[in-house]
């Protein structure tokens, strides 16, 4: 753990919010992490206290900054790096239940088609 700051795409890598850096980098640039409520570069000093509001997919993250460090460790080591908002873990858990209720509910098919169905299917999309 480093005392001073952190440039926030390797903090991000460190926390284990993105697989690669060049993956946090983007995300930064491209306007999915926002700094205490404004877009930021990949280059800015992050400090301990300060908000991250981060986009992945459909997942959306707001933590507070509780360490920090440049380098990746173990995923517990990870998990101590930032405190997530308990609003956003709520929301993240609405949205999967969400999911799994769309998943049930969409019409799931048994296995490969059969010859009968594939003609079916290639006469109703016209292939």
């Amino acid at each position: 753990m480093s005392d001073g700051k952190v440039r926030i795409d390797k903090w991000l890598w460190a926390a284990r919010f993105f697989k690669t850096r060049n993956l946090a980098t983007e995300a930064v640039s491209g306007g999915k992490v926002h700094l205490n409520d404004s877009r930021v570069k990949p280059s800015r000093a992050l400090s301990i206290g300060d908000r991250l509001r981060i986009r992945k997919g459909e997942l959306e993250f707001t933590i507070e900054v509780t360490g920090l460090s440049e380098r990746r460790g173990s995923a517990s080591e990870a998990e101590k790096l930032y405190a997530e908002d308990p609003d956003s873990i709520a929301a993240r858990e609405a949205r999967r239940d969400q999911r799994r209720l769309q998943y049930a509910a969409a019409p799931q098919p048994h296995g490969r088609p059969d010859k009968k169905a594939r003609r079916e299917w290639r006469r109703l999309t016209g292939k």
